[in-house]
């Protein structure tokens, strides 16, 4: 496993070394410039925007016992706890920079995430403890700031006087939240960096180490400095793997070999091949560096006379000593320090431009995500509640008194009407005048088909005349009409046969009636809720919106009941036939009539209707007539010359009249008196009914503020504990609690990022 690159140590975006051996922040050339933009990094990092934005770091990180730990201090000069098993359990991040005064450290917290690991909004930072002026004293300060940083819940001023034999767990294995030292003085390089607990091979810890590890190497501009250990063989070692998944090029990783003077006989070629970028290349290459011993350390050996045997090492001892100069460059503490000032000043140059622009664009990005979410709870929920109800009872009613376009209630409503019309239409009797159904026969006549166009301009004819499918023959009318006949005159037949039929017909009319009431209701209802979740959607937490839904419903449904009653009413009127139309109700009847006359007569005169028939064509033509049809013209003719020598002035046509009358008469008479009325009243009913239910309850929801009136009833708005009613209603899920507070939290960091950057710029 190797990374993709090319072996020269030397990154593309950087400069190269200069030969004096004078680089980084310390260099006079650019310490002043420099040390302000990582001064401005390290306050940057204190607002906690590194939650936000990629800000250049450095992080320390290798196995457990990889000598991380000692590196760091031959870095910063200081001396770190040290336990058996993982003694960092968060991160610690070293400020270091050079100062003509004298050496002092001062320790803070910066807390990031409360307690249960939630970010919090600006980064609190707490100064722990007094400046610390005598070197030994660091190590006991990290071991007591450690152990608040894993308190959270406890006040960070008593683990200032804790007793250290104190073995109680801490509330936490981990953390996220940084112990931060301050370190200045002279013979200090230029430099921050962040130390990061080491990894584990196994063990329940493993996976808690690694996400804190990865929190911080996969971000784009974090440099890695992997630490490797020469006593332990390559493979047993962790952090190389996860390195490379962030860094495939190697572009970032800075790798250094530690406890150098512990290699077993006959492995020195192979970490040497390390140090040449031979093996697993790096594009800023590998270091080694020599730490004191444990003997030394307990022997109280010093930073400087550390570095002296450091130097000694690499100088004397093969075969570090047989290097070539341009391989002993990445030898020593010294030279790896210089190398990672450099690499994070040219970083931070390169990425300060960047910054300002990334900042901008999540300040618009935060303020957009805040404008999209719904208003916060009102701090006079009682004025709320009464304005969302106010804007609601104005938007209902806009869509009951009509809105344009397809999907508008009234839209909706038609279709349905339209349908009701037409199943009121379809109970019209199916009188037959013949006792065979004439709309099988072929040869139905010109004047019967004529005779039904009286029709024709309203309605689908057909439908009208014959809406039932059950056929009413005539024959099946005069038996019922005769067996009516209680003390009548012979000539006369009770009307009571004519309402039996009517009433049959209205019996047809509730269930159509049921069902357009029942659609319209919830189609009606479907738009109240489409309304009701426009207006209280967001309020779902608070139950705002159902018990809205719930007091609309209530009302709907006692509303319905009303009109449902007012339907009954309108199908008994409709029981009892009666109509002052009388003009529209006769000429409906002359026009049934002559109908049903037409269709008997072409049936039991068919062959005089056929002889008149063939006469009228006779006259019209002179050409082709047959032998009989000249019988038929001669003999017409002397029929109406011999009424013509009476007095009787007759047309052909008229012969009819002489027929003798048709028996089924009275039948024909309740036919067309049924078939008359029903076209008054189904005309009438398809009006009332829709009507009845568009004002009871479409323009009747609110008549007289009802509906308005029953939702501050219901919603408790006035009254004891109203504004308490009122708050909890306005309540908002807790994910978007959760979401604002996340969003102003990270805006309190952005602007306060964006005053610091602002501040370097002027």
């Amino acid at each position: 496993m190797s990374f993709e690159t090319s072996h020269s140590a030397t990154s593309d975006e950087f400069e190269a070394l200069p030969d004096n051996g004078s680089v980084g922040l310390s260099d006079p050339q650019f310490s002043s410039s420099r040390r302000q933009m990582l001064d401005l990094i390290n306050r940057l990092q204190s607002t906690g925007v590194q939650a936000d934005m990629d800000l250049p770091t450095i992080a320390v990180i290798g196995s457990q016992s990889a000598g991380k730990s000692s590196l760091i201090e031959s870095i910063s000069g200081i001396t770190l706890p040290r336990a058996s098993g993982t003694c960092t359990r968060c991160p610690t991040e070293c400020r270091l920079s050079s100062s003509d005064e004298e050496w002092r450290c001062l320790v803070s917290l910066r807390f990031t995430t409360d307690s249960q690991g939630k970010p919090l909004g600006q980064a609190r930072n707490e100064s722990f403890g007094e400046v610390i002026f005598d070197k030994s004293q660091v190590e006991d300060r990290i071991r007591r700031a450690q152990r608040a940083i894993l308190n959270p819940n406890t006040d960070s001023v008593k683990f200032l006087e804790y007793d250290r034999s104190d073995s109680s767990a801490a509330e936490v294995a981990f953390s996220m939240n940084c112990i931060c030292l301050h370190i200045s003085g002279k013979n200090v390089a230029d430099l921050s960096f962040v130390d990061l607990p080491g990894m584990i091979a196994s063990g329940s810890d493993k996976d808690i180490i690694e996400t804190l590890v990865t929190t911080y190497i996969k971000k784009p501009s974090c440099i890695i400095l992997l630490t490797v250990a020469c006593e332990t063989d390559w493979e047993n070692q962790r952090g190389f793997d996860l390195a490379q998944k962030y860094d495939r090029d190697g572009k970032r990783t800075v790798g250094v070999l530690t406890k150098p003077d512990r290699i077993d006989r006959g492995d020195h070629e192979r970490w040497i091949r390390f140090v040449k970028n031979e093996m697993q290349p790096l594009e800023n290459g590998w270091f080694s560096v020599k730490q004191p011993d444990t003997q030394a350390v307990q022997e109280g050996i010093t930073w400087e006379e550390a570095r002296v045997q450091e130097e000694t090492f690499f100088a004397q001892v093969a075969p570090w000593a047989g290097l070539d100069a341009g391989i002993r460059h990445q030898l020593g503490t010294s030279n790896l320090t210089e190398r990672l000032s450099f690499i994070l000043s040219a970083l931070i140059a390169k990425r300060l431009p960047e910054l300002r622009d990334e900042l901008q664009k999540l300040i618009q990005q935060t303020e957009e995500a805040l404008r999209q979410l719904p208003k916060p709870p009102s701090s006079d929920p009682q004025r709320e509640i009464l304005h969302l109800v106010s804007d609601f009872m104005q938007d209902l009613s806009r869509h009951l008194e009509g809105t344009p376009g397809e999907s508008g209630l009234l839209q909706e409503i038609r279709p349905v009407q339209v349908a009701f019309k037409k199943a009121i239409r379809a109970t019209a009797p199916n009188f037959r005048a013949s006792n065979y159904d004439e709309d099988d026969s072929d040869d139905e006549s010109e004047n019967r088909k004529a005779s039904r166009d009286f029709l024709a301009n309203e309605e689908d004819a057909k439908s009208v005349v014959h809406g039932s499918r059950e056929a009413i023959n005539i024959s099946d009318v005069m038996e019922r009409a005769s067996q009516a006949i209680t003390r009548e005159l012979p000539d006369h037949y009770p009307f009571v046969v004519s309402k039996e039929y009517i009433a049959l017909i209205i019996a047809k009319w509730e269930s159509p009636c049921r069902t357009l009431f029942d659609t319209t209701m919830h189609i009606l209802l479907a738009h109240v809720k489409k309304v009701v979740a426009r207006h209280f959607g967001t309020f779902t937490h608070g139950n705002l919106q159902h018990q809205v839904m719930a007091i609309l419903s209530e009302h709907l449904a006692q509303c319905g009941t009303t009109t449902m009653k007012q339907l009954e009413w309108l199908l008994e009127l409709e029981k009892q036939p009666r109509t002052l139309n009388d003009h529209y109700y006769s000429d409906y009847k002359d026009k049934f009539l002559a109908l049903y006359r037409g269709s008997r007569q072409s049936v039991i005169s068919a062959p005089l209707v056929d002889k008149l028939g063939r006469y009228s064509a006779s006259v019209s033509s002179t050409l082709y007539r047959s032998t009989s049809d000249v019988a038929i013209l001669n003999g017409t003719n002397k029929a109406l010359a011999g009424l013509s020598e009476i007095g009787l002035t007759v047309k052909a046509p008229e012969l009819m009249k002489l027929l003798p009358p048709d028996p089924l008469e009275p039948a024909l008479q309740i036919m067309a008196t049924v078939r008359a009325y029903f076209q008054v009243a189904y005309k009438r009913f398809v009006d009332n009914v829709p009507n009845a239910i568009d004002y009871d309850i479409i323009l009747g929801i609110n008549r007289d503020r009802r509906l308005e009136d029953a939702l501050y009833k219901g919603l408790g708005i006035t009254g004891a504990d109203a504004g308490k009613r009122c708050s909890d209603y306005l309540a908002e899920p807790p994910q978007i609690v959760t979401r604002r507070r996340d969003l102003q939290k990270r805006r309190e960091r952005l602007e306060s990022a964006k005053k610091e950057l602002m501040d370097l710029w002027l």
